[in-house]
């Protein structure tokens, strides 16, 4: 089991939850600042959502800022297989390093080993369902989070 030192309960207690609705509009703007490093795990995507992403992983590609996308194979999945096969090819275009996790649920970003989201939402395919995401800023919980997905080698 993964714990964290008291040091970050302060990180935890600043952190900030989102919905379905207010989730887009910071992460965004997180992603716009970063300098480094993005990850984003997604068990799911479509091409209506990777669309609306796709102009800011486009600017951040151009920044030199690594970006790894954690998805299922769309073979996986079953009527979004087409949709998800068209977004992949969006992202691959584009040059975005996308990696496979067999039947991931995780849903979690982490930009520039600094800011965590975590939560119910997939971000590159949420449409009407509701859901929730938690916004905080802590390389030690990003570290934790980095360690627990066991995917920062394949960046």
């Amino acid at each position: 089991m993964l714990t964290f030192r008291n040091s970050n309960n302060s990180a935890l207690l600043n952190s900030k939850l989102y919905d379905e609705t207010t989730f887009y509009e910071d992460f965004i703007a997180d992603l716009d600042k970063a300098k480094s490093d993005v990850l984003i795990e997604s068990p799911f995507m479509t091409t209506r959502r990777v669309s609306m992403l796709l102009p800011t992983l486009i600017k951040l590609k151009k920044k030199c800022v690594n970006i790894t996308i954690n998805t299922r194979d769309p073979e996986e999945g079953d009527s979004l297989r087409l949709d998800c096969h068209k977004a992949l090819s969006l992202l691959l275009h584009e040059g975005v390093h996308v990696i496979f996790t067999e039947s991931l649920h995780r849903k979690v970003a982490i930009i520039d080993d600094s800011k965590l989201w975590e939560g119910s939402l997939n971000i590159l395919s949420q449409n009407k369902s509701r859901e929730i995401m938690r916004r905080t800023k802590s390389e030690a919980m990003c570290k934790q989070m980095l360690k627990a997905i066991d995917v920062k080698d394949q960046f």
